[in-house]
């Protein structure tokens, strides 16, 4: 009997592709929209993660996340070092700047100034290069989305790509001459801007004229010691605002979800996805039962159990929503790959969003599935047989 249900389902083709249809566009836009956001929400704080070595960041008590960088007196750092529980803390310089390219073009860029001495704080993996390379005259190392994005060099010849920065090329900071001594893999940026690694001093000397240049100060709790507990004394003794990576990551988040209307603007689009799906799968899963009901009415005729019945419905249901469900997972993730290795927010899928977004196709089918039980269930046999 399974076997004739399924039968059933896939003679009607035109509502079978229907539903089949339907359940993967709806699938298509809880996993899309929900990724995309968990994309954009992770870049706001990428920069924290990227960095990954200091466990306490100490920054000026004015900042709302890892963006609004203000920059703080250098001697602030000899005062966090001698903070009882602080194992080490480096400076690290974070600002914008102009980059001019060969052709004339500037480009915004962020410019990120390591430690001279120990260069924490940059990239830790290189596509090229090495980051000692670093120490020499006049070197910075480039972000490789930004090599191959906005600080390729375009072509002469309309048409044609553009060629990604190399080792060897040449850039011009506020017209001082930087070197490329390597390329970065890391996590891009949520603006899509370039960046740039340079040392600490040579960032100063990059940068426009300015009293102030200390963006951050990265620190580490000596073995044993609490790194939240060394905050909270780094702030009580300083006067700065001390976090641990984490709590500046739920502080840099927070602050996008407060302040902007993208958490209820994707939400509204998922929801929307969500009820049109269920409102496609159930009105032709529930047509598809109308126009069998003779069968199921047959069935119950030649003693077909209530069981039985609900049995068939829910698998014809079961079948459409995985079938649906995989499709529209696929092309999500198809699309995500297409979006990878982007200047900006690409798509996160992760086995949550999965799992969540395959609740809820779940739950569409067996919505859909409840209303054609209740009908069969109340069919009577003899009906089938009159006239």
């Amino acid at each position: 009997m399974l076997r004739i249900a399924w039968k059933m389902l896939v003679g009607d083709r035109g509502k079978y592709m229907g539903i089949i249809i339907g359940i993967a566009l709806a699938s298509v836009i809880m996993i899309q929209q929900p990724g995309m956001l968990l994309s954009m929400l992770a870049h706001t704080y990428s920069f924290i993660t990227d960095v990954s070595l200091p466990g306490i960041w100490v920054m000026d008590p004015q900042v709302r996340h890892v963006d609004d960088a203000r920059a703080m007196q250098d001697t602030q750092l000899y005062r966090v070092r001698g903070v009882a529980g602080v194992d080490w803390a480096v400076p690290l310089y974070k600002g914008s700047q102009k980059v001019r390219l060969k052709n004339g073009e500037s480009v915004g860029c962020n410019l990120l100034g390591l430690d001279d001495a120990t260069l924490i704080g940059g990239p830790a993996v290189m596509a090229q290069g090495s980051l000692a390379d670093l120490r020499e005259p006049e070197s910075v190392i480039v972000d490789e989305s930004g090599a191959r994005g906005r600080l390729a060099q375009p072509s002469d010849i309309p048409g044609q790509p553009s060629t990604p920065v190399r080792v060897g090329d040449v850039l011009e900071i506020n017209d001082h001459r930087a070197v490329v001594v390597g390329i970065a893999k890391g996590t891009p940026s949520f603006m899509g801007q370039p960046v740039l690694y340079t040392t600490y001093n040579r960032a100063k000397a990059f940068a426009l004229s300015e009293r102030k240049n200390l963006a951050f100060i990265l620190a580490q709790a000596k073995s044993g010691e609490d790194a939240a507990a060394v905050a909270r004394r780094i702030t009580a003794q300083t006067g700065l605002a001390a976090y641990t990576a984490a709590e500046f990551k739920n502080k840099s988040l927070f602050y996008m979800i407060r302040n902007t209307n993208i958490l209820i603007n994707f939400g509204f689009v998922v929801l929307v996805g969500f009820v049109i799906g269920a409102a496609v799968t159930g009105q032709i899963f529930y047509n598809f039962t109308l126009d069998n009901l003779r069968y199921f009415g047959v069935f119950k005729a030649m003693g077909a159990g209530r069981r039985l019945l609900v049995r068939m419905i829910l698998i014809q249901a079961l079948s459409v929503g995985c079938i649906g469900f995989g499709l529209g997972a696929g092309l999500t993730a198809g699309f995500a790959a297409l979006m990878s290795g982007g200047n900006g927010p690409s798509m996160s899928i992760s086995w949550q969003l999965l799992l969540g977004s395959g609740g809820a196709v779940l739950f569409i089918v067996l919505a859909a599935a409840l209303m054609s039980i209740r009908k069969v269930l109340r069919l009577e046999a003899a009906v089938v047989f009159k006239g």
